[in-house]
């Protein structure tokens, strides 16, 4: 017997729920097949899910396809929950894409292909809805061709489309050695040739470049009529490859979802890469390597999760006990199954409390939201009391607002969104502050230098100080200073891409008296070096000065070739750069880069200017400088280092002179 992780992914509204219930009916798990306009599916258990039809969370249910243990995960199809998507792709063996029939490949579908073939994750395209009017055949083989990959293999032919008969006929068909004959020499040799080849010949090459995710066998279907579900739960069964893992080996997992239970507790979903997990094992986890004890285990399996003494490699498991874990935590040996990407959370919006709503509560059930979703990011502005959420777009906020009202019984509105900026060094910068030296009232010394660092670099902290020459205790209290200081730079940005180096270190060595305690006040501390470190940080990058950058979409626009003139005006005035114009018979592809804070203005009035044909297609790419208007300020959250004299009030009560 043998594990699939499996995952089911696809465009919003393309049917990847109604497909994994009817997973679940065809292997024979549930006797009833829920609906989604009903709200009674098994895998949509929020109630905003299912009121609103569409897929926020992802869940996980277990089926058996013979001596096959499926655990499917299915993940939201909207672009607003897209790092919901990435983490579970790190837990998964195999997936499922799916493509409806009716409306063909769509601009969320492109951006699911293209991170599924980046991790070089072994996926079947399943082409579902050949039920519904308008349902085409030819039509969407040659969009997913040239719109997903070349390499498609038809697993058959389907019949009767667009009618409650609609029939999928299995089949290799005759195209598909092409496509293998690509990847295999010996295949090629024999195709070339014109000498016979077995089925079973085929079928292996066909099973080896699946798994390589090279091929991707193409199947068509219903999952309201049932129509193509034997010939897709064969693939999954023969075609995707297996869960590994050594259950005798280290002890490595990754958590990719975090809930609370009834009773308040955190329960981790965890993916076993190696070794096996028991009950009472106390484990590390986290980048900081915290240890937690497990307190319970719940192991997916035979159609549902049930509680066991121990999870091995390959499965995946609900776990208890672990109270500081997070979503994206390892578990034991930390396992790189692929280089994480998660897009940046481009919107910001500050979240108002409405009457009668306490602000405590309200931080409070945002805290357990960030749990679920760390890219929601709270910023919490103590002055003005408020809190700020960070988004992916305008759906994600109604999810928000939704979900306040509905589990925490909040009533909660929004500011107007903002976008987020971020800030780069221009130059380099230096300062430093002496102990016992005005107007410096720390007994620390810190130097700080910023340069410029190559983009995407994050920021590097590093020392030309010895490290013997104070306790590492004061090294770590001011880099974890300047990581956090960084956050908010000369406009309030989060400053990134630079190098900070440690130049100046000093500090007074623990002082006391004879048969008296430890005197604070001649001795350096933590907070001495915790609170000197902000002002030298900011001076130095006000010496280097700082460049605010705002985040850019890559855009694709699918639209009648007719109503080109209309957009052109529409992307200009929207401050979006197109950098291809193509036409292909009646339709015109325009490809480029948008301002993040411009893209839902762009998808509101894209229908109105295309009746209703146009397609968007867009995802974050990179920042640009802002070279227009007044440079936007983001209001701080911090005590305020540009103004030394209030962040000395508000710090300590040691001011200098």
């Amino acid at each position: 017997m043998h594990l699939l992780n499996l995952g089911i992914l696809a465009h919003v509204d393309a049917g990847k729920t109604s497909l994994t219930e009817r997973l679940l009916h065809t292997t024979g798990v549930i006797d009833e097949i829920g609906s989604v306009d009903d709200g009674s599916t098994r895998t949509d258990t929020l109630a905003l899910e299912r009121r609103r039809g569409i897929t926020i969370k992802s869940a996980v249910v277990s089926f058996p396809i013979d001596d096959v243990t499926v655990n499917l995960i299915d993940t939201p199809g909207h672009p607003d929950f897209i790092a919901e998507v990435e983490r579970v792709l790190g837990v998964l063996d195999g997936a499922v894409l799916v493509v409806s029939a009716v409306e063909g490949v769509q601009a969320q579908t492109r951006v699911l292909m293209r991170t599924l073939q980046r991790l070089r994750i072994p996926t079947l395209i399943f082409v579902n809805k050949i039920d519904r009017r308008g349902a085409c055949y030819d039509g969407v083989l040659r969009a997913v061709s040239r719109r997903l990959t070349p390499a498609i293999v038809p697993m058959g032919t389907a019949d009767g489309l667009a009618t409650p008969d609609a029939r999928f006929t299995p089949g290799l068909v005759p195209t598909a050695l092409d496509v293998l004959a690509d990847h295999d020499d010996d295949l090629l040799a024999a195709y070339v040739e014109g000498s016979g080849m077995s089925h079973d010949t085929v079928s292996a090459a066909l099973a080896a470049q699946t798994r390589q995710a090279v091929a991707h066998p193409v199947y068509f279907g219903s999952a309201i009529t049932g129509a193509g579900m034997d010939a897709l739960v064969t693939g999954i069964k023969e075609l995707l490859p297996p869960a590994g893992g050594d259950p005798d080996g280290p002890v490595s997992g990754t958590v990719f979802k975090v809930e609370r239970g009834p009773a308040g507790e955190k329960v981790a979903y965890a993916r076993m890469f190696s070794g096996t997990l028991r009950t009472r094992d106390r484990i590390p986890f986290g980048e900081a390597r915290r240890e937690g004890r497990v307190t319970a285990i719940s192991v997916f399996g035979h159609g549902t999760d049930l509680r066991e003494d121990a999870v091995p490699a390959g499965r995946i498991a609900r776990l208890w006990g672990l109270a500081d874990i997070r979503i994206g935590d390892p578990i034991g040996e930390p396992h790189k199954a692929y280089e994480r990407f998660f897009a940046p959370p481009t919107l910001e919006t500050v979240v108002v409390p409405g009457p009668g709503a306490d602000a405590r509560e309200l931080h409070l059930a945002l805290a357990r939201l960030a749990e679920q979703d760390p890219l929601i990011d709270l910023r919490h502005d103590e002055v003005r009391r408020e809190t700020s959420v960070s988004l992916y777009g305008e759906v994600q906020k109604e999810v928000v607002q939704a979900t306040l009202a509905e589990e925490f019984g909040l009533d909660v509105t929004f500011r107007e969104t903002t976008t987020i900026c971020i800030e780069r060094p221009v130059g380099s910068g230096a300062a430093v502050e002496f102990n016992k030296k005005d107007p410096n009232p720390f007994l620390a010394t810190v130097g700080l230098r910023v340069d410029p660092a190559p983009t995407g670099s994050g920021v590097d902290f590093r020392l030309e100080v010895e490290l013997g020459s104070m306790p590492y205790a004061f090294f770590k209290a001011v880099e974890d200073t300047v990581r956090e200081t960084l956050g908010q730079g000369l406009h309030g940005w989060q400053v990134t891409d630079c190098t900070v180096t440690m130049t100046h270190c000093g500090y007074s060595p623990r002082q006391s008296h004879a048969h008296q305690g430890f005197d604070k006040s001649m001795s350096s501390t933590g907070a001495d070096f915790r609170g000197v470190t902000p002002l030298v940080l900011i001076e130095a990058l006000r010496r280097a000065g700082t460049q605010v950058y705002e985040p850019m979409h890559r855009f694709r626009v699918e639209a009648p070739a007719d109503t080109l003139g209309a957009l052109l005006p529409l992307l200009a005035a929207l401050r979006a750069v197109p950098h291809t114009t193509e036409t292909r018979g009646a339709v015109c592809i325009l490809e480029g880069a948008v301002p993040a804070g411009c893209v839902h203005e762009l998808e509101q009035r894209l229908p109105g200017l295309t009746r209703g044909e146009g397609e968007l297609e867009s995802s974050f790419d990179h920042y640009a400088p802002i070279t227009y208007g007044t440079v936007p300020e983001r209001p701080r959250t911090d005590h305020n280092p540009l103004n030394r004299k209030g962040y000395l009030l508000n710090v300590t009560r040691r001011v200098g002179s």
